[in-house]
């Protein structure tokens, strides 16, 4: 696959994988993908965790079903997440970013815009949606044959000083490699986010792994392979959801937007 099939097939797996269990093989192209990545001074901060015990990923998959269950029945996710949320087609073509709300799960699309009010989040509620989210959710990660866990190194991961920003932007370009290695394997790949939603559960999590002291488990991921007719999908540039060239790129300097490569 050329480079650019792989960059623009690049995409987040929001449905359920394969049962198979992801090779040694492949978990190891995965890791090697992610150490090439650059660092700052070649420090490396990265760490992971490979997590293929299905005992452990259905006690994640629990705590992560539980999270987006109280958040949404609470009403935060909604009220943090409000300004991504995008209710139609014409919206989505002029901001080019965020969600069109048709796109999230069924049982939510009835909502629409009411989502947001106190009426709509009771109705919500009383219909037990939340609950029936968080089961879904707590499927799609329990099922999961592979998770993985990316943690920094305490002593280049310092809040408030410069050596917290380099590790944090090369534990970025470390997953990036893993994304698109996942294209070229036929794997998907989704972040395991609700736990962080909610306080106290992130550190559930990081206590049944035992992270110790001296490292930050920051992301949790769900990995697995693709059935057949979703691992080369067909590229439709047009058709995704990204912004313009001229809505994110300035010429010289930032008062004159870049013209010419929409």
């Amino acid at each position: 696959m050329e480079f650019f099939d792989v960059l623009h097939n690049r995409k987040t797996t929001n449905g359920a994988f394969l049962p198979d269990p992801v090779s040694d093989e492949h978990q190891r192209t995965l890791i090697e993908s992610a150490g090439a990545a650059p660092s700052q001074l070649n420090s490396q901060p990265w760490r992971f965790v490979l997590i293929d015990n299905p005992t452990t990923i259905r006690s994640i998959g629990a705590i992560s079903g539980e999270s987006m269950t109280q958040a949404l029945s609470e009403g935060s996710f909604f009220e943090r997440y409000r300004p991504y949320f995008r209710f139609s087609e014409a919206e989505m073509d002029a901001r080019r970013d965020g969600m069109l709300f048709d796109k999230l799960p069924a049982a939510l699309r009835p909502f629409t815009k009411a989502v947001f009010t106190k009426r709509g989040q009771a109705v919500m509620n009383g219909l037990r949606v939340p609950q029936t989210l968080g089961e879904q959710n707590r499927k799609l990660v329990a099922e999961s044959p592979l998770l993985l866990g990316v943690m920094l190194d305490g002593a280049e991961y310092r809040p408030g000083e410069l050596s917290s920003f380099y590790s944090v932007f090369s534990m970025g370009a470390a997953m990036e490699n893993v994304w698109l290695s996942t294209v070229e394997l036929g794997m998907g790949i989704q972040f395991v986010s609700f736990p962080m939603e909610v306080p106290g559960k992130w550190q559930l999590i990081v206590d049944l792994l035992k992270v110790p002291d001296d490292l930050e488990l920051m992301a949790v991921y769900r990995l697995g392979y693709l059935p057949e007719h979703e691992k080369r999908p067909a590229i439709d540039w047009s058709s995704r959801q990204r912004k313009r060239p001229s809505q994110f790129v300035f010429r010289g300097t930032c008062d004159t937007p870049q013209q010419g490569w929409d």
